[in-house]
């Protein structure tokens, strides 16, 4: 049930240290240029010429997401992330490698993906969201039910959602829902490491970092 006062938050705090003062300028210059619009969202419109639309939900410093689009300039890279410090930082990668192709929210994942036009992204990220390891605060997963339901609504059917976690007890808790989804099949991407990077991961800031209770850990599912 939800509460009165809207959905629970899926994310702690949404800011920590000063912003450095040349991201703080890019907050102010670049962001409102890059900035996904108020209301219903059609990548299609965002970018005509992109061939495919791909989100990441949480993109925490940004070093993937910006990776992602240079790599595939081809592609509109849309990326929501709640936490300030995270945004800025993502600007500064997208300032300093000229990338046109990426659109951000500062703001909640599940806002921009509840505006989104339907069958319009061909891939999702989901790459080590905030594990909330204390029981009594799984509710505040990102991955729920209800919105694997919402993920479903906006992919292409053959989309590849893409999850990583480097704490045990979520990778289990996305795998129970994800199977247990008439709307997602899982993609073996490897029969030798089947929870290894999926071909194409770029390591982000925070994998390296350790801070999980296991290795990272890897699914690839398709919208069926």
């Amino acid at each position: 049930m939800q509460s009165p006062h809207g959905p629970l938050r899926t994310y702690g705090r949404i800011k920590s240290r000063p912003i450095k003062p040349r991201q703080e300028a890019l907050l102010e210059s670049l962001l409102p240029r890059i900035a996904v619009p108020e209301g219903p969202i059609d990548p299609a419109a965002l970018m005509p010429e992109a061939r495919a639309a791909w989100l990441e939900i949480g993109f925490g410093g940004g070093e993937h997401m910006a990776g992602q689009a240079a790599l595939h300039p081809e592609v509109l890279i849309l990326g929501a992330e709640p936490f300030l410090n995270g945004v800025a930082s993502a600007l500064r990668h997208i300032d300093e490698q000229a990338l046109t192709n990426v659109r951000l929210l500062q703001g909640d994942a599940r806002d921009l993906v509840s505006r989104l036009s339907a069958a319009c992204l061909e891939r999702v990220f989901i790459l080590f969201p905030d594990p909330w390891p204390k029981a009594r605060h799984h509710k505040r997963r990102i991955i729920q039910t209800e919105f694997l339901g919402d993920l479903m609504r906006v992919m292409k059917p053959g989309g590849i959602l893409r999850y990583g976690t480097d704490w045990a007890d979520y990778a289990d808790w996305t795998l129970e829902r994800l199977t247990a989804s008439p709307d997602f099949q899982r993609r073996l991407y490897s029969q030798d490491d089947p929870t290894g990077p999926p071909e194409g991961h770029l390591t982000t800031r925070y994998e390296t970092k350790k801070l999980g209770d296991c290795a990272p850990v890897f699914f690839e599912f398709v919208r069926v």
